[in-house]
């Protein structure tokens, strides 16, 4: 594991925060949890049928008699979350449909970490986006001043560490929705250490070409200025001029990036998409994420071809967020 997610993992320890985990009779979900519980770092609540997820811990041959498990069905508290649910809804719901929706994995977990009995949720191993972003967006909901969410990735190799942002919610940002993700990339880069040097991408560098997706990614620049003057931010910028110091000179010479950009902000969920894929693929970059940005409390999607490690450590991420915030 990299020294980053090791000093992650450390400072998370020292809190334990509880992280709701809705797939609670997937594999790869239940080794993650037993690690991240026997390693002390974080209290998991699995959701799901006591018998079913105890089954599927037994196929896999996995001890979870010190996990924690909420089954909708018979929780305790389950009258209290339906009439907070109701209340978040504000008459878009009746109890008797709040009822039978927190019996989804999804929302039942969300609304615990609304109600403030876990510090975050990790779902999507089984399920798709959707899946974990409604509820999210319906329950917790965005920050104050946050329109919309976007999701971002930690792109790591060794100790090379960048954010790559939105790769993963909005198909077709206008420029508006491009600065409110950089203006949240970087919060999520500071989450990691890293001081953040935002890259407005395009392919074109400071006007070297014109056209309509050009001229929004400047007009988003100057709205991420405008909107956080403290912000190291610039654009629009080719990925070459944004990274590369020689490249730099000779394109954006006056820019305060210097081809030293760590915060990647793409022009689209295409670009975006396609770009972390070939850093990952091509690069030897392993991507952590997406993690979803701007909303009240972490919640995070893992991809459904995520791995076992690719949990432990987007726990490690959406526990770290909590205690960021």
């Amino acid at each position: 594991m990299s020294d980053m997610f090791t000093a992650i993992a450390e400072k998370v320890k020292a809190a334990k925060p509880a992280i709701v985990f809705p797939e609670g009779t997937d594999e790869r979900i239940l080794e993650a949890t037993v690690r991240l519980k026997q390693e002390g770092i974080l209290e998991p609540l699995l959701i799901g049928a006591a018998d079913k997820v105890e089954a599927k811990a037994k196929e896999a041959g996995l001890d979870i008699s010190d996990l924690t498990i909420y089954d909708p069905a018979t929780y305790e508290g389950f009258d209290g979350l339906v009439d907070a649910f109701v209340e978040r809804r504000k008459g878009k719901n009746t109890k008797e449909e709040a009822e039978e929706i927190l019996k989804t994995p999804n929302y039942f977990g969300t609304m615990l970490v609304y109600t403030g009995l876990a510090g975050g949720l990790v779902s999507g191993a089984a399920h798709a986006t959707g899946d974990t972003v409604r509820p999210a967006l319906q329950i917790i909901k965005t920050k104050e001043g946050v329109k919309k969410t976007s999701g971002a990735f930690v792109m790591v190799r060794g100790d090379e560490r960048f954010i790559f942002g939105d790769c993963a919610i909005n198909i077709a940002p206008d420029a508006n929705d491009m600065a409110e993700t950089a203006i949240e990339a970087a919060k999520t880069a500071r989450v990691f250490d890293i001081d953040p040097k935002v890259a407005m991408l395009s392919f074109s560098t400071k006007g070297s070409a014109v056209s309509p997706e050009t001229e929004k990614v400047v007009e988003a620049t100057a709205i991420a200025k405008e909107k956080d003057p403290q912000l190291t931010v610039d654009g629009e910028f080719q990925f070459d001029a944004a990274f590369v110091p020689s490249v730099a000179k000779k394109k954006a010479p006056e820019s305060p990036l210097n081809g030293e950009a760590n915060t990647f902000i793409f022009p689209s969920l295409e670009s975006g998409n396609i770009g972390y894929k070939i850093a990952q693929r091509l690069g030897g970059f392993e991507a952590i994420g997406p993690i979803l940005q701007g909303l009240n409390k972490p919640v995070n999607d893992l991809s459904r071809g995520c791995n076992v490690e690719d949990v432990y450590k987007l726990s490690l991420i959406t526990a770290m967020q909590g205690l960021a915030d």
